[in-house]
């Protein structure tokens, strides 16, 4: 064995600075902040460094092999290079070339030029030396490379040539060697692709991506401002790399394609922080990937900015600065329940207050709230958490969704002994989330002392300020508008297009929100157990405003289209 390469051995610890992390200091391709940070990894990991910079995306693998040669002082080289009949070198049999990943390329003069994937692995190079009496010259090739020299020179040695002389071809599932989609995902181009597709999501102001693989293609879509849209699919035979270099970033096994995964992505685009939440999901044709986008530097959670009518906002801000009591919010998946909240407890948030929640998951960090995130693989659900935070003597809790009664009950033991409540329900109105919890078994008397109000809501899209154009309604429509018996050409407006809404004729979203508040009259009709349509019919006697009115005075300010309120709020 040549000295060089035991005076290059890389240093099992972090004691200083490295010759290994010199030599890719002065490549330029990484800085010494990221160096200190993936050595910090690959030590907690037991992984080696190079391989971690390549699979956390800070160089890619045809940037770093030219790097590892010059440090090793090797040739690197191909593929190609390795002649289609080696040496024959019988002490070394075809698994252990496998399971060390080396292949002998060529004798030369005593010595065996071996081919490695690591060629800083000294004590495969001894052993060869070893058992073959011969010098070992390592040169460098990529892990694939080599796999599929391998595969190719020593593929039909474990018993293939009876299926090939029978006729009979077999085909084999897509099961992909763990190793090998590590490595696809590891490729400059698939890091590249997936970037590329994230800062593009970002870019569009998309609340989700989807990827989703199907008998021929790959299909992504971006959600954008509630509505799907179909991109520029990559080539489907990218889908395993792609999708493996996403479950990469999150944590998750990419070796596990039979169950759902949920992970999270921490990562700086486009000059922001963004979370993404990552949820995986076998399907017939490989898995489908979900990436919700919570954007940092986005946040909202100002009341005042969220869409209210002046009035409903003075009526739900006196609701949340009460001492005790429930307050629920009512709407389906994305209608924007959680920035509601999060908006409630911004407002009421204060030194004097000790606020509490927990969430599945926790979307955003609120500062000075103690948050909690659902675990309950270890028991710690909405139900048993509740319980807890019960005993560290909050004033304001709020429970991120209840979905079944004895959470219900827990909320309304704590609102009725001194603390004020906030949650969520998947109801259509308000009305109805009196109806859920009755349904839940929950006393009505209980419920009628405790809740404070329930709002409803769900989120339209508003109309370009570029494109919007003049339009003309129905005579009903007009009627229900309060535009008088005939439409107007220049009272309503409509999506059109343009570059700066990328030709969807809206950007951004706004609420529009029903708020059922629980006066006397309706803590009658609750302890009578009154159906959610009398109780939602006394109270829009009461002067209580329906999803679809509080739309309408949107669609008069030009904020958004008829056919978006149609699209969103059902018939009254």
């Amino acid at each position: 064995m040549n000295e060089d390469m035991e005076t290059r051995t890389v240093p099992a610890e972090d004691q200083g600075t490295s010759p290994l992390d010199e030599a890719l200091l002065n490549s330029g391709k990484v800085s010494r902040d990221d160096l200190r940070k993936v050595r910090r990894f690959s030590l907690e990991k037991g992984e080696r460094l190079d391989k971690m910079l390549v699979e956390l995306g800070f160089l890619s693998e045809d940037d770093l092999l030219p790097i590892l040669a010059s440090y090793h002082g090797v040739e690197l080289i191909r593929g190609g290079d390795i002649p289609d009949e080696p040496p024959a070198l019988d002490t070394l049999s075809l698994d252990y070339m496998k399971a060390n990943r080396i292949l002998p390329m060529r004798l030369d003069d005593g010595a065996v030029v071996l081919a490695m994937a690591d060629p800083g692995d000294l004590t495969t190079a001894e052993a060869v030396e070893q058992v073959t009496g011969l010098r070992v010259k390592p040169v460098l090739i990529r892990e694939r490379d080599l796999r599929d020299r391998l595969e190719s020179i020593y593929g039909g040695v474990e018993g293939g040539t009876a299926e090939e002389a029978s006729g009979v071809e077999f085909l084999q599932e897509d099961e992909e060697d763990v190793e090998h989609l590590r490595d696809l995902a590891s490729e400059a181009p698939v890091i590249r692709l997936v970037n590329q597709i994230l800062s593009r999501a970002v870019e569009q102001r998309a609340s989700d991506v989807h990827v989703e693989p199907f008998e021929s293609d790959l299909q992504v879509r971006f959600r954008i401002d509630g509505v799907l849209h179909n991109i520029d699919p990559p080539p489907r035979k990218l889908m395993a790399a792609i999708i493996s270099r996403i479950k990469l970033m999150a944590k998750l096994n990419i070796a596990e394609r039979r169950l759902p995964q949920d992970g999270r992505i921490k990562l700086r685009l486009v000059g922001r922080e963004i979370d993404l939440r990552v949820s995986t999901l076998p399907t017939l044709y490989g898995e489908s990937v979900v990436m919700r986008i919570l954007d940092r530097s986005n946040v909202m959670v100002n009341l005042e900015s969220l869409g209210f009518q002046s009035d409903t906002l003075e009526s739900f801000e006196g609701m949340i600065v009460q001492p005790y009591g429930l307050i629920l919010v009512t709407g389906p998946t994305g209608s924007g329940k959680t920035t509601t909240l999060y908006g409630a407890l911004d407002k009421i948030n204060s030194p004097d207050k000790k606020i509490i929640t927990i969430e599945d998951p926790v979307e955003y960090q609120l500062r000075g709230v103690n948050q909690i995130h659902v675990k309950s693989q270890i028991g710690l659900t909405f139900a048993s958490g509740l319980r807890s935070i019960v005993r560290q003597d909050p004033d304001v809790i709020m429970v991120g969704e209840i979905r079944d009664s004895e959470t219900a009950e827990i909320a309304i033991q704590a609102a009725l002994t001194g603390h004020l409540v906030f949650s969520t329900l998947h109801t259509n109105d308000s009305a109805g989330a009196v109806s859920r919890l009755l349904e839940m078994g929950v006393e009505d008397y209980l419920l009628a002392s405790s809740l404070l109000g329930v709002l409803a809501q769900r989120l339209v899209r508003t109309l370009c300020p570029h494109c919007r154009k003049p339009t003309s309604t129905t005579a009903e429509l007009a009627k229900e508008l309060g535009l008088g018996s005939n439409g107007g050409e220049a009272q309503v407006y409509d999506a059109e297009g343009c570059e700066e809404c990328a030709g969807t004729g809206f950007r951004g979203r706004e609420g529009i929100y029903e708020l059922l508040v629980v006066d006397e009259s309706i803590r009658k009709l609750i302890v009578s157990r009154s159906s959610a349509d009398r109780i939602k019919a006394d109270a829009v006697s009461n002067g209580m405003r329906t999803l679809r009115e509080d739309a309408w005075i949107k669609v008069r300010g030009a904020e958004t289209s008829v056919g978006e309120v149609l699209r969103v709020t059902q018939d009254e």
